[in-house]
């Protein structure tokens, strides 16, 4: 193949004939057009009369050029010209195409994925056998070696991890024969990385694609000094860079939305930039993550856990005069314990109370006023936590001696005890190991925590429940009760070490951190995690979405305590019994460097430049213009009259009509191509955005959970468009649409005895029911009349829609109404004894009716992120994913009919309804 510049010839000789333009201007120049044909009576008296010096008419010079530039055309297109030629590769044997498939490359997955095709397409014209791995996520067992054809068709199933890869030379190491490695690097350097070369180069050739870019990682945020600190790294070169870091959280309300933003700079050259939020407890206690605006990547996403929640507490404790002396102040080893995790409130009772703190700390306090102790009952009873310790007012007052006090655990004895003194009953009393039920269990007892004075609980039934931390002999030390939602909690002891030498130890801050008092500052150790089990909340995918993991199953506190994600560790949020941890992909002392490649190792980048022949392109111009030319020739010689005219009208309206061909032809290979969603065109511009984006929504979720790979929704036109292209269409309901014209119900009509199926949406259940008279009802009831629409019945709670892939029984969208209608079941559709469901016909009902918004729910924007509001907070997330449940329910309906009617499957059916 020769090549000029990005364009090469398979037959490049054919190009000599070039040369021979020239000659033929000359020809066509001596060749004049024929002459124009007019009858003269005059012309009779010259008959017979010769000119020996004659002189023909010339061409027209534009009519020559339109000429050579069709010959030129077509010789140049039988030479075979390729825009972008690519070098066939050297190369023989097996080929194993290596992808690292991290979250550094999510954000260039597309480019990645095309840069393997056509890999492939070059390994399928030499015969080789290909396996495709994804290192972060390898396949058990033998490399996977196919036809490159087979592994073209399982791309669109390959997709990047949350995390790098893990020990991938020890998979390499156990596979036999020899190999060719293309590695796609996503460009960051990563332990191990060294050693997979190694293993690759043991097998054969290495070649790296790889594109230097810059990658970004926020590390998990920190809490000094009244700020939230927020630190970036990135790939240290570069030029100075600017972005914005966004704090997102729920409101209120229950929905998640952008709570604060800050900008963070990188000097030119810098690896690392820093920035400080500053926010008020309330909103910094509502944030769940962090995120580096226009980067989709797991690595500009990071999650807070309890670790940047501190919670407000209130201290109160009456006056001392020897409160001068700190050590001897009732409020000193409080405040000195909470004030590094927690925001500490002064001031009365009453101004507390409007403030609503987390927690309320009365130290020594006895007497409360009648309007106080009312006040604080119901804020413990809406979820406060009212902590108190004991002392000298508390053991010389009556409270709670005579009747059991509403605000105290238990009720208390006369007077206290005293041990260690002239008058005590015994030496200083230790503490007990903490029973498996109570919340400080697992906490190490030091041996120097030792209590000399404290006040007693009245025996009685209710005490031993109550109990959360005793003495060595038993004596209650800190006793609980539940009221309402919330709870109260008494030391016995007194918050200073005047009767004990707890508030000197450690443990007396880990008991505060048990009872969530204050927040747990950092992830806790391996010894503390030894034996426990953490439950997945949300997840992380590459591409920085969070997901909902309360399927997976639990992971041991040991691998938590690793803090590295992978397959078994996935980056996300982990609930324990009392507190959440976070998994982020960056951590702390992450460091981001990028991968260097020996000089051995040949190093291509990833944009791959695509074949295209331009051979059909050529000779299409060049029939073009030939008939241009005939169109030309006889205007030219005044020919272009009678049929001639005609002929040239039907020529024009062909060259005319042939962009719509190409058109429609585009529009329906993009249809049939796939399984396609459409939705159909209904003029409001903001109503045609989202059933768009609903059904790309829908699409996504039938692509991640069931076989169906769909491809991208399109938007039908009923009057100019095939509608058996598709097996579903939506139909969102506008009160000013116009309606279809009558081929356009012709086409309606034929689509649905055909076995298509349409979703009509009125959007209007928020304000109406089904056929109260909406507008937008009134206009589905007009575009309805002239449809050929079976008699419908509210959706029955045995039909085939309630089973086809879920299990439901309400059919919500963005509203949640139940008047969802569809086909009325056969009249002699009777339910079978001891069958779940009715024995229906085997066909797809044509249409389904509602008003929930179904599109609106199930949006979303091109990054994949909800595009609008359903419901309010977690409520309003699952109304979602019944509404997408729903949806997935209905494509699984068109494509397989009353599948799932069929009494095959009652075993499973009744074994999943537990019946």
């Amino acid at each position: 193949m020769m090549a000029l510049g990005p364009i090469g010839f398979t037959a490049p000789w054919l190009l000599v004939a070039l040369a021979a333009l020239p000659v033929l201007w000359v020809l066509l120049r001596a060749v004049p057009p024929a002459p124009i044909r007019r009858k003269f009576p005059g012309v009779a008296l010259l008959l017979g009369l010769t000119d020996k010096d004659s002189q023909s008419d010339r061409t027209p010079w534009w009519l020559l050029l339109l000429r050579l530039l069709a010959m030129a055309a077509l010789i140049i297109g039988f030479a075979g010209p390729v825009l972008n030629p690519q070098a066939a590769r050297d190369g023989h044997g097996d080929l194993l195409i290596a992808v690292d498939g991290t979250w550094a490359g999510a954000a260039r997955w597309s480019q990645q994925m095309t840069r393997v095709d056509t890999l492939l397409s070059e390994a399928a014209v030499a015969d080789r056998r290909v396996a495709v791995v994804v290192l972060s996520d390898l396949p058990t067992g033998d490399l996977p070696f196919a036809a490159p054809n087979d592994w073209q068709n399982r791309l669109p199933n390959l997709a990047p991890r949350p995390w790098q890869p893990t020990a991938p030379a020890d998979y390499f190491a156990d596979q036999s024969g020899a190999f060719e490695t293309y590695w796609l690097s996503d460009g960051i350097d990563y332990a191990g990385r060294d050693a997979l070369l190694a293993q690759f180069e043991t097998r054969g050739a290495v070649t790296v694609f790889q594109t230097p870019q810059q990658t970004f990682g926020l590390r998990p945020a920190k809490f000094e000094d009244g700020q939230v600190i927020l630190s970036a790294t990135r790939t240290p070169s570069g030029t100075a860079f600017e972005a914005q870091i966004t704090a997102t959280g729920r409101d209120p309300a229950g929905v998640e939305r952008a709570l604060a933003a800050v900008p963070i700079s990188f000097a030119a050259g810098a690896a690392e930039a820093q920035t400080a939020m500053v926010l008020p407890p309330e909103l910094r206690n509502r944030i769940t993550r962090f995120s580096i605006d226009g980067l989709r990547s797991a690595g500009a996403v990071s999650l807070t856990d309890d670790a940047l929640k501190r919670r407000e507490v209130a201290l109160i404790a009456q006056g001392d005069a020897r409160e001068g002396l700190e050590l001897l102040s009732p409020l000193y080893y409080l405040q000195e314990a909470l004030e590094p995790t927690a925001d500490l409130i002064d001031g009365t009772l009453a101004d507390i109370l409007l403030a609503n703190p987390d927690v309320i700390i009365l130290a020594d306090v006895a007497t409360l006023s009648a309007p106080e102790t009312e006040s604080l009952q119901e804020w413990v009873t809406n979820g406060g936590m009212l902590l108190r310790f004991a002392g000298p007012r508390l053991a010389a007052s009556d409270l709670g001696r005579i009747t059991q006090d509403p605000l105290l655990p238990v009720r208390l004895r006369s007077g206290g005890r005293t041990v260690g003194g002239a008058m005590s009953w015994g030496a200083p009393k230790s503490l007990a190991p903490f029973d498996a039920d109570s919340p400080f269990f697992g906490l190490p007892v030091p041996d120097d925590v030792t209590v000399t004075s404290q006040v007693m609980a009245q025996p009685d039934p209710t005490l031993a429940a109550r109990v959360i931390a005793q003495l060595a002999d038993g004596t209650p030390l800190v006793t609980r009760n539940r009221m309402g939602d919330g709870q109260i909690v008494l030391f016995h002891v007194t918050a200073n070490a005047q009767w004990s030498t707890l508030p000197l130890s450690g443990l007396f801050v880990q008991m505060l951190e048990r009872l969530a008092v204050s927040t747990r500052p950092a992830m806790p150790d391996a010894a503390e995690l030894t034996g426990t089990t953490w439950l997945p909340h949300q997840v992380l995918d590459a591409y920085g979405q969070l997901d909902d993991a309360r399927t997976l199953p639990g992971v041991a506190g040991e691998l938590i305590a690793t803090a590295s994600p992978g397959p078994e560790l996935q980056p996300g949020l982990y609930a324990g019994a009392d507190r959440q941890l976070a998994v982020n992909v960056i951590s702390a002392d992450s460091v981001l460097a990028p991968a260097s490649w020996p000089a051995r190792i040949a190093v291509e980048g990833m944009t791959a430049l695509r074949e295209t022949a331009l051979k059909g392109w050529l000779l299409a111009a060049a029939t073009l213009l030939l008939m241009i030319d005939v169109i030309a020739s006889l205007a030219v010689g005044g020919r272009l009259r009678g049929p001639r005219a005609d002929v040239a009208a039907l020529l024009a309206l062909m060259l005319l009509a042939a962009p719509d061909a190409q058109a429609d032809d585009a529009f329906a290979l993009r249809a049939t191509s796939d399984v396609v969603l459409g939705h159909v065109i209904t003029g409001n511009a903001s109503v045609d955005e989202t059933a768009s984006a609903g059904l790309l929504g829908l699409s996504q979720a039938l692509y991640r959970r069931t076989s169906i790979e769909p491809s991208a929704p399109l938007a039908v036109n009923l009057e100019t468009d095939e509608l058996a292209f598709f097996p579903f269409l939506y139909w969102p309901i506008t009160a000013d649409q116009p309606l279809p014209s009558q081929a356009a119900y012709a086409k309606l009509n034929r689509y649905l005895r055909s076995g298509g199926m349409i979703m009509f949406d009125t959007r209007d259940a928020d304000t109406a029911r089904f056929g109260s008279g909406s507008p937008e009802g009134r206009k589905l009831q007009a575009i309805a009349r002239s449809l050929d629409i079976p008699a419908l019945e509210p959706v029955p709670s045995d039909h085939v829609l309630t089973r086809t892939f879920y299990l439901l029984q309400d059919f919500p969208g963005r509203y949640a109404s139940r008047d969802v209608w569809v086909e009325a079941a056969p009249i002699g559709a009777v339910q079978a004894e001891g069958m779940p469901f009715r024995n229906l016909n085997d066909g797809v009902t044509p249409v389904i009716i509602g008003g929930n918004n179904w599109a609106a729910a199930w949006a979303v924007t091109a990054n994949g992120a909800p595009m609008l509001p359903v419901g309010r907070g977690q409520s309003g997330e699952r109304q979602r994913e019944i509404a997408f449940r729903f949806g997935i329910n209905v494509i699984m309906h068109v494509l397989t009919g009353n599948y799932k009617s069929d009494q095959v499957h009652v075993p499973d059916l009744l074994d999943r309804l537990g019946q």
